[in-house]
């Protein structure tokens, strides 16, 4: 490696195309852990490795979510106020493909612990077995995003009307 490196001249930013490729949590207990993301989620298993790890995918990519008991097979969950995964985001195609989400998790009895209406997106929040954090969503298209006068994006913490979601699959 040579001792200097070259120093940019503008502030590093990501390529506009690169996206989040995949997650990989620590789960407790894989088969629990493959009933809420396989069954309530609805993932499909793409591969199981030796019992201890998972790779589950939407369309058949190799792995959008990985479960794995490497480190932590029967351990608790992380406590509140400590650093780590605050939540994994799931992006659904449309409005309809949310509300389909939400039937599968209210359908299951997995709690809800909240709802948004971000201007940009629809969210709802809750967590997995093993306390981690899951966001269902979809985008806005960005003609809509809210923007203020100087079109910098503005974002809101607005109340999402879930009863009105579920009217796209009633």
């Amino acid at each position: 490696m040579p001792d200097t490196l070259p120093q940019p001249t503008a502030p590093a930013t990501i390529h506009p195309e690169a996206r989040i490729g995949h997650v990989h949590l620590k789960v407790a207990d894989l088969d629990r852990a493959l009933a809420f993301w396989r069954d309530v989620i609805g993932l499909e298993v793409q591969e199981i490795w030796a019992g201890q790890a998972a790779f589950l995918s939407a369309g058949g990519y190799h792995h959008h979510i990985a479960l794995n008991t490497w480190e932590s097979a029967g351990g608790p969950p992380p406590s509140r106020g400590t650093t780590g995964l605050y939540h994994v985001a799931l992006l659904y195609p449309d409005r309809r493909a949310l509300a389909e989400a939400l039937l599968r998790v209210l359908g299951a009895g997995t709690p809800l612990e909240g709802a948004s209406d971000h201007g940009v997106s629809e969210a709802i929040y809750l967590r997995d077995p093993d306390g981690n954090g899951v966001e269902l969503y979809r985008d806005r298209p960005r003609i809509e995003w809210p923007r203020d006068e100087a079109g910098r994006l503005r974002m809101g913490n607005r109340r999402f009307d879930l009863q009105a979601l579920l009217e796209e699959v009633r």
